[in-house]
């Protein structure tokens, strides 16, 4: 087996057995991103050697390259959000998340492409150029955290970081045929991470395997003093007890979600997933929850809200890019008109209109006490089963340049947003494939700090479908 086909658990083993060396581990990886890097598109800035790699000795991920999407701070390279605005800004402090990679041991790889600002679900939206689905390079490898699936999928890189606010981590692994881990909100840290929508947003792994996931979470998560939204709760080793047979979860599934607008393949291998833990001794159970496209209309005022907020700081004056030389309103309209791209635009837009007087009773404060009762639905539903199963998009991955309404391309997160407006754990594994031979995934979402049965769950059900997903290109 060649280096970069290894994942995590097997790279570690290796160099634990004496069988690979720190520095033989990053340079098969770099060797494999000069190789294919190309074609995929993945990173917006990665490291072109190792003698610009600092290998330590210490830590479970010494010496293996991981791979950070580009709205986390890090001091080796910008991060720009993959926006024209914040072309070339370099962060004066590191993330937590970041900081505790390298405390492992791990090797920062390279910032990767995303949608701008994370505002998108193709990285079509990035200022600087379209990522590649490694699967098919006519295809899309989803987003906003779409560089950090390509790279993983293409073997550049084991593992790599994303952010999901709206399912930004779980529809490109979806889309790239990996596990993409959302954790519960204030599990991981979101200190350094460039806030889109501040009261959604998550750090997670994408990994080849749910072990892998489980092994990024056992570094990544735990309360920081940096993140008042980050939980003081006690954090298990989730690798440990992780292999437990399915007969031992209930799941859920919400009536009336497999007969919304599916693409046949994913309702295929959705409902092929639920016969497999029938037949392997675990329990499905219909569940009520509310109506799919209610926590979708509530994301999309709630996001756009607190995205309007949060860009507000990008005008040319402290962070990034400064254009015009008159005065400083005309200075504040051409660097936001010429840095910002059309998403963003279109977001700060909506939520500005959402907070505006005369609205804000109306849409933003009405939004947030429909929140509340999702979520207290949700809670009343984890009382009966312990996980909730979905597909995890409505469709395989998009073909680039293909046209979609804006209005359209929002509904494909409609099965992921309510694991943000709850702020519940949620996982995506791959569940098979299309027929054009595309990856398809399925969503476990699971309750609050609930992560050990989940990927405990989630390891049961990809052992059982046993999907062969191996490094594309």
């Amino acid at each position: 087996m060649e280096i970069y086909e290894m994942n995590l658990r097997q790279l570690i083993e290796a160099r634990e057995k004496g069988e690979l060396t720190s520095e033989e581990i990053i340079d098969g990886f770099i060797d494999r991103m000069n190789n294919v890097e190309a074609d995929v598109k993945g990173f917006v800035s990665r490291l072109e050697n190792s003698s610009g790699a600092e290998i330590k000795e210490i830590g479970d991920l010494r010496g293996i390259p991981i791979a950070v999407k580009d709205n986390m701070a890090t001091l080796d390279f910008p991060t720009s959000c993959s926006s024209k605005l914040l072309e070339g800004y370099t962060t004066p402090y590191e993330g937590t998340a970041v900081k505790k990679l390298k405390e492992a041991g791990a090797v920062i790889a390279g910032k990767t492409n995303m949608d701008e600002f994370a505002m998108g679900s193709s990285t079509e939206n990035s200022g600087f150029m379209t990522s590649r689905n490694p699967w098919n390079l006519d295809h899309l490898p989803g987003g906003s955290s779409g560089g950090s699936a390509a790279v993983v999928a293409a073997g550049e890189v084991p593992a790599a970081l994303g952010s999901d606010t709206g399912g930004s981590i779980r529809q490109p692994a979806a889309f790239s045929g990996l596990v993409g881990l959302k954790p519960t909100y204030g599990s991981v840290s979101r200190y350094g991470l460039v806030a889109f929508a501040s009261s959604l947003d998550q750090i997670g792994p994408l990994t080849r395997n749910v072990k892998d996931a489980a092994l990024m979470l056992n570094i990544l998560a735990g309360k920081d003093q940096m993140d008042s939204t980050s939980a003081d709760v006690e954090h298990p080793d989730y690798l440990a007890e992780i292999e437990q047979d399915i007969s031992g979860f209930r799941f859920g599934v919400p009536k009336g979600y497999l007969e919304l607008e599916l693409h046949p393949d994913v309702k295929a291998r959705v409902e092929e997933a639920i016969e497999r833990i029938k037949e392997n001794g675990g329990e499905v159970v219909e569940v009520e929850l509310p109506p799919a496209d209610q926590a979708l209309a509530i994301y999309y005022i709630i996001a756009p809200a607190e995205a309007s907020s949060n860009l507000a700081r990008f005008d040319g004056v402290r962070y990034g890019q400064r254009l015009g030389d008159g005065d400083i309103e005309e200075m504040y309209q051409k660097t936001r008109n010429e840095g910002f791209g059309s998403e963003v635009k279109r977001r700060i837009m909506l939520g500005t209109y959402a907070l505006s007087a005369g609205y804000q009773d109306e849409l933003y404060k009405k939004a947030l006490k429909v929140r509340t009762l999702i979520r207290d639905q949700y809670k009343a539903v984890f009382e009966e089963v312990d996980f909730i199963i979905t597909p995890t998009c409505p469709t395989p991955a998009f073909k680039m340049g293909e046209e979609r309404d804006p209005l359209e391309t929002y509904l494909t997160d409609i099965f992921t947003v309510p694991a943000n407006i709850t702020g519940s754990p949620a996982i995506s594994l791959p569940a098979g494939f299309s027929e054009d031979g595309l990856p398809v995934g399925v969503q476990l979402i699971g309750s609050a700090f609930s992560e050990k049965r989940l990927l405990q769950a989630a390891n049961s059900l990809e052992n059982i479908l046993d999907i062969d997903n191996p490094v594309q290109l």
